[in-house]
């Protein structure tokens, strides 16, 4: 009898465990929403047209880079034996790369170094409700950085000795062409 107890309050902890884990935001494994997801909201004058300063930078077309000629005879001259757009040593660098089954049916990895890849994936932080309170939308998944060193930190798992194309990487002028803050409430 105290045996079937104890196996029901088992049961009774990992039930409502799995339940806290499908119900409450940021509980569960965030997906990568994608580009589409993103820019309805970041396009406005009040969120500083951030998504339209993304697209005028590399990051954007950086998967489109993969599929010239000048990629493929790169990846070629290192011994891939795949295209420059299907190998995983290119694509690292030029797509957000995560388990399939973290990709919402949304995100197009063709979209290059998207938004997600720099703010994490956003499922959990996607609402314009979670997006107006800063804090909701870091507990709920979204990646804030604490100074430009920590900024630096990501941008250089690319930006480094391993890039065939490598040039000098100056985090400061880089940034300056590809910030996009939020403006200043007045």
């Amino acid at each position: 009898m105290e045996g079937n107890t104890k196996m029901r309050t088992i049961s009774f902890v990992l039930l409502v465990a799995c339940l806290i884990f499908l119900i409450v935001p940021g509980a569960a494994q965030n997906k990568y929403v994608g580009t589409k997801i993103c820019a309805p909201c970041h396009k406005m004058e009040s969120t500083g047209k951030q998504f339209d300063v993304w697209q005028k930078t590399l990051h954007a077309s950086a998967y489109k880079t993969l599929t010239t000629a000048t990629a493929d005879s790169i990846a070629k001259a290192k011994g891939l034996k795949k295209s420059a757009a299907e190998s995983p040593e290119c694509l690292k660098c030029h797509t957000l790369q995560a388990d399939a089954a973290l990709l919402d049916k949304s995100f197009d990895v063709k979209d290059g170094v998207q938004c997600e890849l720099c703010h994490g994936a956003g499922s959990g932080y996607k609402t314009m409700a979670t997006m107006k309170d800063h804090a909701k939308a870091v507990a709920a998944g979204m990646k804030e950085y604490k100074d430009e060193a920590a900024m630096q930190k990501l941008c250089v798992t690319c930006h480094n000795d391993q890039s065939p194309t490598k040039k000098e990487f100056k985090f400061k002028e880089m940034w300056d062409k590809i910030k996009h803050p939020m403006p200043k409430k007045s």
